[in-house]
């Protein structure tokens, strides 16, 4: 072959090679590049996964000790978003205290197994919302109208028949001092501790959850009822005989006024003919005492007071002296502005120092146990009266099979201290806690009990029924221990043996 047609052969290879190596090189780099990319958004994939399994406490997590030494790995669990934020946060405190009606809030009342029958109901309540019992002087009250609206937020369905059967409800037997009580709240603006619409409403929900669980469920109290299967007691106040009316009124299958029958309760701790005790007043005394000085200890809490009391104009001991968170909850609770004056307003931060405070004091009565003593003996009366009646029942007594207790923060509290239920909050608006009594149906001389706060079984948090004690088996705490506690266990921190000997036996 000609040699120059050789030389442009060789020269078009050469070329065609370059080209071809041009086109191999840039291949390969597109394909390192793409799967780069790839690999890049595979890596973003699986830090969003992690991190949202993570959220989720899907995956484990492994977590440092505070000595810098790592713990074991474990399961992280879901946090709910409602579970409740730590004891001590004064807002989430406050709102519970207000028991702001909720139609969705139920309870465990009535829970046993299929084969126990419910004999009798025992239930002690705490008044509805009400008006404040003390004034912050020179400050403006909240302006709360406690007239009873239907239409008014928050209401209720049988409010409105409530209302209207005012008229009728005088055909019921009040004793005493309640016949001149007005049976509804019905003043344009609040007076001291009146009942609010809010109130009204809490217990007629109380009651209607009560009646789908005790008259609906379990048939303990039937369409034709009679008044001696009722026993209903009420302090002198209108905010006690109203809340009771109203949880009455919407517990009971085909109400019938005329078959009411209320009894006074003169003693706002319910000691009835038991009430002389000087040891119980020794220890209330020494509580005071307690609580006295807690408060001045806390400089956080004397400088708050300091700064209220020079925005109000009035000396810090006339202001402490009016108590005036009570006041402030009133506000809170119904959403109203907290008082003004010209030197400035009263503000949140005020209220969560008075209000942790008063978390702090229930924290420290419980380490004291002064007010545990107190509560022993003011609650000895009202627990006898409870597991006699309990007693009657369970040997074959159809009468006073429920029986309803209308009262104040300072009778729940003691009898919650007494039962050494440790973690009951402060009674809120509304509380109620109730005592069941239960027979075996499998052996009928087997009686057992159930005690419930708030809708909170709380049974074996009791001191007699508590797991500590042999309990952990059981379904439910013998009738037994519940006797055994009230009239004897109950005294030993006394050295004594009986409610008397320990009232009367001086140990200082």
């Amino acid at each position: 072959m000609h040699p120059r047609v050789l030389k442009e052969m060789a020269e078009g290879r050469v070329r065609w090679r370059s080209t071809h190596n041009g086109s191999v090189k840039m291949c390969v780099t597109m394909f390192f590049r793409s799967r780069f990319l790839f690999l890049l958004a595979v890596a973003a994939l699986l830090a969003v996964l992690s991190l949202s399994l993570q959220f989720l406490h899907l995956i484990p997590v492994t977590q440092p000790k505070e000595d810098g030494m790592v713990a074991k790995t474990r399961k992280r669990i879901l946090v709910d978003l409602y579970t409740a934020p730590p004891r001590l946060d004064p807002i989430y405190e406050a709102y519970q205290y207000c028991n702001v009606p909720n139609k969705t809030d139920r309870g465990l009342e009535g829970h046993a197994p299929p084969d126990y029958k419910l004999l009798s109901v025992h239930v002690m309540i705490r008044h509805g919302d009400r008006y404040p019992l003390y004034a912050i002087p020179k400050t403006k009250p909240p302006p709360i109208d406690c007239t009873l609206i239907p239409n008014r937020e928050p209401s209720h369905r049988l409010l409105e028949n409530f209302i209207k059967n005012k008229n009728i409800a005088s055909a019921c037997q009040l004793d005493g001092p309640l016949n001149n009580i007005a049976l509804l709240p019905s003043h344009t603006v609040c007076e001291m501790g009146e009942l609010t619409q809010i109130g009204v409403v809490q217990h007629l929900l109380n009651g209607e959850h009560l009646r789908d669980t005790y008259v609906k469920k379990h048939k303990l109290l039937p369409d034709n009822w009679t008044a001696k299967q009722l026993y209903v007691e009420s302090t002198g106040k209108s905010r006690t005989l109203q809340s009771g009316l109203a949880l009455l009124y919407s517990l009971l299958p085909k109400f019938d006024w005329g078959k009411i029958h209320i009894r006074y309760q003169w003693s706002t701790i319910f000691c009835s003919n038991s009430c002389d005790c000087p040891m119980r007043n020794h220890y209330l005394e020494e509580e005071q005492r307690r609580q006295y000085n807690l408060r001045v200890k806390n400089g956080l809490l004397e400088q708050t007071y300091i700064d209220m009391a020079k925005i109000v104009g009035i000396p810090t001991r006339r202001l402490r002296a009016a108590n005036p968170i009570d006041s402030l909850l009133c506000h809170f609770c119904h959403n109203v502005s907290f008082p003004c004056t010209e030197n400035g307003c009263i503000n949140l931060n005020h209220f969560k120092v008075i209000k942790t405070h008063q978390l702090e004091d229930e924290r420290d009565r419980q380490r004291k146990k002064l007010y545990y003593k107190y509560a022993l003996l003011a609650t000895h009366p009202i627990l006898n009266q409870t597991v006699t009646r309990m007693q009657q029942i369970a040997q074959g007594k159809k009468e006073e099979i429920f029986a309803l207790y209308s009262a104040h923060d300072v009778t729940v509290a003691p009898l919650l201290n007494a039962l050494g239920i440790p973690d009951a909050s402060f009674p809120r608006f509304g509380a109620r806690i109730i005592f069941e009594l239960w027979k075996n149906g499998r052996d009928k001389r087997q009686n057992f009990i159930r005690i419930l706060y708030n809708g909170d079984d709380v049974t074996f948090q009791t001191s007699f029924c508590s797991r500590r004690k042999g309990y952990s088996k059981q379904l439910l705490c013998p009738l037994e221990s519940f006797l055994n506690f009230v009239r004897k266990d109950m005294f030993a921190v006394f050295n004594s043996t009986n409610y008397y000997d320990a009232c009367h036996r001086r140990v200082f």
